[in-house]
């Protein structure tokens, strides 16, 4: 029987990434639909609750200028869920995100504490399984700056020619989205109450330290187009964290630099500060390659002789981005994470493409899921 799993905030930035992870586990999960109306509309609420066997309670106000007004908001998000978990007779299995916040004096961390504690007497009292997730400080692809993250601001304003300032130069505890939706689905799985789970930051670095990584790679990645060396995977999720915040609309293709001289023309196609591995092929006219896409791996696509046609859409939306290239001047696409994507041949003779990934493929993780773009 495959688990259903509801995710109240599902619109949101981590409720984003789990929605789309768990889909990733067909045979295992089935997602809820949820809107955000849903708290609007009891009735619809208890609905949606009755179907769930598992709940993933994201919705809450994050930021506000009254204070007072955050507070009741989010008290008043866990109220109703645990009305309508009542009402339907629920024992789901309630996970409720938390912050390290708790601890503080601030009504934002009250909210989150007597929230966690009002689902704990929900639990004990009606036989449900309740996992209160006390999370660090997040960061990762599609956040909102000046909202989620301060890494979501510092890429968003190095992107369109803005200079971060920094205001405390302190020292954070990090998780990125893609770990802790993993730490979400390992709990999911576990069927266990854990009423205070504080789940451990993967990186501690100061904020100044990562502003020099974002700032480096604005110099190499978008403004050279090179790939820069990433030494852990915190710098893997960074790097790939800021790639998402380029205007790819704008940005893509990338021209060549070509070198032309009596014997013909030269292009680099690459430059390297990390490894993986470069590919070769030949497609003929009205054939498509890929439709699929990526939730780790850095990949070039590169038309050297032809005409081709390269299509991107963001996991999740509808738009698609279409990408016009010519081997008279040969150009390169990268493609961002959680893009699923192809490239036709549209021209009348042989394409021929390049392809670079950062990693060897491996078959047994080769971390490429299929979908139409």
């Amino acid at each position: 029987m495959k688990v259903k799993i509801g995710i109240t905030g599902q619109e949101g930035f981590v409720g984003q990434h789990l929605y789309n992870t768990i889909g990733l586990f067909p045979e295992e999960f089935e997602r809820i639909p949820y809107h955000i109306d849903y708290f609007k509309d009891q009735e619809k609420l208890e609905e949606f609750v009755s179907q769930c066997d598992v709940i993933v309670h994201l919705a809450a106000m994050n930021r506000h200028n009254d204070a007072e007004v955050l507070y009741s908001t989010n008290i008043n998000l866990v109220k109703q869920l645990i009305a309508a978990l009542e009402k339907s007779n629920s024992k789901a299995h309630v996970l409720f995100s938390s912050s390290s916040q708790e601890e503080r004096d601030n009504l934002y961390g009250r909210s989150k504490k007597e929230g966690r504690e009002l689902l704990v007497n929900w639990a004990s009292k009606a036989g449900g399984v309740f996992t209160g997730l006390v999370i660090p400080n997040v960061f990762g692809p599609f956040g909102h700056p000046y909202y989620n993250s301060f890494i979501a601001t510092f890429s968003h304003q190095l992107t369109h020619s803005e200079q971060p300032k920094i205001e405390v130069d302190g020292e954070v505890k990090l998780i990125y989205v893609g770990e802790l939706v993993e730490v979400i689905l390992n709990e999911i799985r576990s069927k266990k109450s854990n009423p205070l789970f504080v789940i451990p930051h993967t990186s501690v670095n100061k904020v100044s330290e990562i502003l020099t990584l974002l700032e480096s790679y604005k110099q190499q990645y978008f403004l050279g187009g090179i790939i820069p060396q990433l030494n852990s995977k915190f710098e893997l999720n960074l790097f790939n964290t800021f790639r998402c915040y380029i205007d790819i609309k704008n940005h893509n293709p990338v021209q060549f630099v070509q070198h032309t001289d009596p014997r013909g023309s030269f292009v680099e196609v690459i430059r390297l500060s990390i490894g993986g591995q470069v590919s070769f092929s030949t497609t003929i006219p009205g054939i498509t390659r890929g439709n699929h896409y990526h939730t780790r791996k850095i990949e070039r696509f590169a038309v050297i002789k032809g005409k081709a046609l390269i299509q991107l859409r963001r996991i999740g939306t509808n738009e698609v981005l279409d990408f016009y290239l010519d081997g008279n001047e040969p150009s390169y696409v990268d493609m961002p994470i959680w893009y699923t994507h192809n490239i036709k041949n549209i021209g009348e003779e042989e394409l021929y493409t390049n392809f670079w990934i950062n990693e060897f493929y491996d078959p047994a993780d080769a971390d490429t899921y299929f979908e139409e773009v």
